[in-house]
């Protein structure tokens, strides 16, 4: 009984600093999660993660919502989600409510125009690692798939404006069909 508190104060502890000392949303926190269930505690696979990370992003809401939903599932039931999603959103809502009280007075301030700049360039340097882990592993792999899809998601993004849902929908499809079409391939080499 003890083990299994300890383990759920572990997942609310680490969901609530994760939340509380990230700035810029699920995009910054879902990398920081990685690092901390991933490579830490190691109660999640990196291509689970991954897996994770793709659900959140093509979910409704708040990424950093969805990804503790997913990842609070995944470790303990309904129990962690709930557990993560307590932890998730307990921080901004304090720091939302303790600024409220003072929005006159931050909202003039030059010196938090100045630090809200600064975290916009550390929140850019948290997306670049992620983006450049991401694409590291997929290179690892070698899987011909996965880099053509991310490079045509770039083009389609970048250089020619494609709603990005509309990015991910194909994506998803293209996913799912080559997922589709290597079960047939593995049952036909039978």
């Amino acid at each position: 009984m003890k083990e299994k508190f300890n383990f759920y104060f572990k997942l609310f502890k680490s969901t609530f600093f994760l939340s509380a000392f990230t700035f810029g949303g699920g995009y910054v926190i879902v990398p920081l999660m990685r690092k901390k269930f991933v490579k830490e505690y190691k109660w999640i696979e990196e291509e689970e993660m991954l897996d994770l990370t793709a659900i959140a992003q093509a979910s409704p809401g708040a990424m950093a919502v969805n990804a503790s939903i997913l990842v609070g599932y995944r470790l303990a039931g309904i129990l962690g989600a709930i557990i993560t999603i307590i932890g998730t959103i307990l921080p901004p809502l304090i720091i939302l409510s303790i600024i409220s009280l003072a929005y006159s007075a931050f909202i003039e301030n030059i010196f938090v125009k100045y630090i809200l700049k600064g975290m916009q360039a550390g929140v850019a340097a948290v997306v670049l690692d992620v983006s450049v882990s991401m694409i590291t592993d997929i290179f690892k792999e070698r899987k011909l798939m996965p880099i053509i899809v991310m490079f045509a998601a770039f083009i389609a993004s970048f250089f020619l404006n494609i709603n990005v849902v509309i990015i991910i929908l194909l994506s998803g499809l293209i996913g799912i069909a080559s997922m589709y079409f290597s079960k047939d391939r593995r049952k036909g080499a039978d």
